[in-house]
């Protein structure tokens, strides 16, 4: 009787963590790609990110000078920022999001 308690614990245990590890893999695999979506505008013209993103809903002064352009939505009540800074020039030179999926 005790060694089936022992085997259903670990089975349980066993199951926690597998799912666990599926949650960081499915997350991972969601940040990759929001990566993979937003760096297409380093490099690019501030006109073209406003073209497929739209106008931003903020506009502030990052630490070195250049202009930051921030983005915010909700999906399912969860706040998505995402920043795109802009050199001198004009041009997308980096982004952070944050809370986007």
């Amino acid at each position: 009787m005790r060694s089936i308690s022992h085997i259903l614990i670990f089975l349980l245990v066993l199951t926690k963590l597998s799912s666990c590890q599926t949650v960081k893999d499915k997350t991972d695999e969601i940040v990759k790609k929001e990566n993979e979506k937003l760096s297409q505008f380093i490099g690019q013209p501030v006109s073209e990110l406003k073209i497929v993103m739209g106008m931003p809903d903020n506009e502030e002064k990052s630490n070195t000078g250049s202009k930051v352009l921030v983005y915010k939505t909700k999906k399912y009540g969860i706040p998505c920022e995402r920043k795109f800074e802009i050199n001198s020039e004009g041009m997308v030179i980096g982004f952070v999001s944050k809370g986007c999926f």
